[in-house]
Parts: structure tokens; sequence; C-alpha cells
């Protein structure tokens, strides 16, 4: 997108437009997306705000790098759900808490929500179903910034833009990515547009991107439209090795879109449907992950191949250290080891770990159908330590008690 945020106090900018292709191939989706990591459905009661366990908000009116027009706030008048399943951003014209912005008294309100803090994750299929706001001066986006922003400023940190759409082109969509070398007007993307001049604001539709190690490819409702590789970023630093977080917004008014003028209509809403991100599977039958508590997964320390290595819960990232096979012996093996109870002990609190396969019922597990994953030796679940969800939880057994630490997908 060609504008950025700040994080920590560090203040960032890009400009630019993206170069559009004429329209969709006719090529399907043809991804292996593996287990959903991470979703949100939106569903509660009409006028709650989002989840606040997965959703922090940008506020303020510095014009975000692109001399934007609104005043971004946490406000429900702004982002709130509308008790049929879905999240409503809205943009409106008005200033009711006397806000400043980079040009004065602000004229705008909107929401930028955003999983900074929350969510992160390294390639995998990120997807959203959305109903755009339309109008001259309009620009709604999905789009995902590089985690480590705070220590390696935009665009060295990457960015990923799934969705955007300015109101003066209403059938069009672009998809972009900027890092170090192809970043603003540089960005490295592709456009699609609907047939027979059909508005993108009309309907909702399917954006997607299936990110993989060697290519980033565009879909707009399962179709493919664009797909780049690090060959097209030249002799430039291909930066999306790392994990981002997602973003939703509607900005009003800026450098791209331009402002509103007598012909746009407010207040203007991005209803969505869904958010949803999945794993990366490469297909090559290396396993895929185990999701559980806080949408985090299995995960082996430091991908240290070691006996005794513990096993814990960590942000999903794609790597060799958090795809299991499960196998006909009953054992669940990653880095050419198997998941082991220490000691081949029975007791509750018994941590796991990472151990040469040998067969014995310390390896053992079994999935069940209401997500439990139990070893049968000490009829006890995989169990996050604590109740917790942070980065580093190590996992252990644990009587089944069907809690949400308990529960796992695959």
């Amino acid at each position: 997108m060609r504008r950025i945020r700040t994080i920590a106090a560090v203040a960032l900018a890009s400009v630019g437009l993206t170069v559009a292709l004429a329209a969709t191939t006719s090529t399907p989706a043809v991804a292996g997306p593996g287990a959903v990591t991470w979703s949100d459905d939106f569903t509660g009661a009409a006028g709650a705000p989002p989840d606040a366990n997965k959703w922090r908000y940008d506020v303020g009116g510095g014009g975000w790098g692109n001399n934007e027009l609104q005043y971004y706030t946490s406000s429900t008048r702004n982002a709130v759900l509308d008790g049929n399943g879905n999240l409503v951003i809205t943009a409106r014209r008005e200033n009711p808490g006397g806000y400043g912005c980079w040009y004065g008294n602000c004229q705008y309100t909107s929401a930028r929500l955003l999983t900074a803090g929350t969510f992160s994750q390294a390639y995998g299929r990120f997807e959203a179903r959305i109903k755009i706001p339309r109008g001259q001066g309009l620009w709604p986006a999905f789009w995902m910034l590089g985690s480590d922003i705070a220590t390696n400023p935009w665009p060295s940190n990457g960015e990923i833009d799934i969705m955007e759409n300015v109101g003066y082109e209403p059938s069009t969509v672009h998809g972009t990515l900027h890092g170090p070398g192809y970043s603003g007007a540089n960005g490295l993307g592709g456009a699609t547009s609907l047939p027979g001049g059909q508005a993108l604001a009309d309907a909702f539709h399917t954006y997607t991107v299936d990110w993989a190690p060697d290519s980033i490819t565009w879909y707009l409702d399962g179709v493919a439209y664009s797909r780049k590789t690090p060959a097209d970023a030249g002799s430039n630093r291909w930066v999306f090795d790392h994990p981002f977080f997602m973003i939703m917004n509607v900005a009003v008014g800026g450098n791209w879109p331009g402002s509103p003028d007598g012909s746009t209509v407010f207040p203007q809403q991005m209803v969505v449907d869904y958010v949803r991100v999945q794993a990366w599977d490469s297909g090559s039958g290396t396993g895929g992950p185990i999701v559980g508590y806080g949408n985090k997964c299995v995960d082996v320390a430091g991908a240290n191949t070691a006996n005794g290595t513990p096993i814990q819960l960590w942000t999903c990232n794609g790597t060799a250290a958090q795809r299991w096979t499960w196998n006909a012996d009953g054992s669940v093996r990653a880095l050419g080891k198997c998941l082991d109870v220490t000691g081949g002990s029975t007791a509750n609190g018994t941590r796991v770990q990472l151990y040469d396969c040998n067969g014995t019922g310390a390896q053992r597990w079994v999935f069940s159908s209401a997500g439990d994953i139990v070893n049968p030796q000490s009829n006890r679940c995989l169990d996050a330590t604590g109740v917790s969800s942070a980065d580093g939880t190590p996992l252990q057994i644990w009587d089944c008690t069907g809690g949400a630490n308990q529960k796992w997908r695959r």
C-alpha cells in the first residue's frame, strides 16, 4: 500500500502508484494451504467492538505518509460488529472529538485495525471476504507489514498489499509488494478489473494471497491475477522471509486516490465477512502445523534437533520446526525425530520433548475428533502449560479437561 504506519515512534512514509494489468487470468487458484492458523468470523452482538484479543488500532491524523485526510479512531462509530457476522469499518465526514490533523481541523474519521502484537506469520494463505466502499477519495485496503518494523524500518521490513482500491477505479483491485529498492511508485505489483464495468463495491469478493518462500500470488475470487518471485526484485533483496502482521483500513484522500469531491457520499462502509490465515504447505510430504491455544503452533525450540529439546508454543512461521507428520505407528515427527513424553512418565506436568524415534508408548499419540491430542500410555492430553499462549510456553501432558489450552487443529 502506498502508505505506512508508525510503531514504537518510528515514523515512516511511502508514496506512489501500482502499474495495473489488464484483467484476471483464466488460471484458477491452485494452492496447497495447510491448517487454519488464525481466523475471525466477527461473530458477536451488534454494536460490539472487534475482538481485542485479535485486533488493535492505529490512531491519529498525521497523514500516514500519504497526506491522507482522515483521523483514525478506536471508536465503535468507525469499527464495529453488526450482529450478522460482519465487521464494519465506517469512514465518516465528521469530527465529533475535535481531532487535529496534519492540515488543521480533521474533516473525516475512519478506522485502521491491525494484528501487530496479537498475530503474525511467515508464509501461508491470507484471505478476506470484503464488500468495499465506493466513491472518489476512498481508499480501502487489506495488507501486511513485516513484524520487525520497529527495528527494521520500512521498506526493509517488507509490505504485502493483498487488496487496495481507489475510488476513481471502481472495478479494479491492486496487489503490490514493497521492499528495499522497490517501494512506493516502484513497488512490484499487478491489478485486475471486473468485467463489464462492475464495481467491486456492489458485492462481496474474496481477496487472497498465497505466500510461499519462492513466490507470492494474488487472487480475486479464487482466480490468480499476479505472481511475483525473487527474480522480480532483480538485484534488490527479497524480504518476504519472516513473519508479517495484517492490517485493514479505509483511508480518505491522500496522494493516490485524491480528495473526496461533490460526488462522494458519506458515510461509507467496508464490510468484512471473515479474515482467515492458513499455514504454508509445500505439498512435499514434509508435514504441516499443529495449531493450538492463541493460534500458536507446536514448535521445536530453536529448531534444535538434539534429544531433549523442549516442545513449545510459538508464533506460526511455516518453518520445518513446526511441520509435523502423523505416522501409522502413532508417532508425530518433526526434524527427523519424535514428539516424546520425557522419561516415559505418565504424571501430570511431564514436559514434552523431541527425541529419537523408538516406538515406545511415550511417543504414541491420538488426535481425537474433539481436537485433543492424547497420549494413550498416560491417558493424558497435550497441554499448553499454565493456560498460556505466550511464545515459548512449554507443552506438557495433563489430565484431559476439555480446556482451550488442550485443543488443537491440523
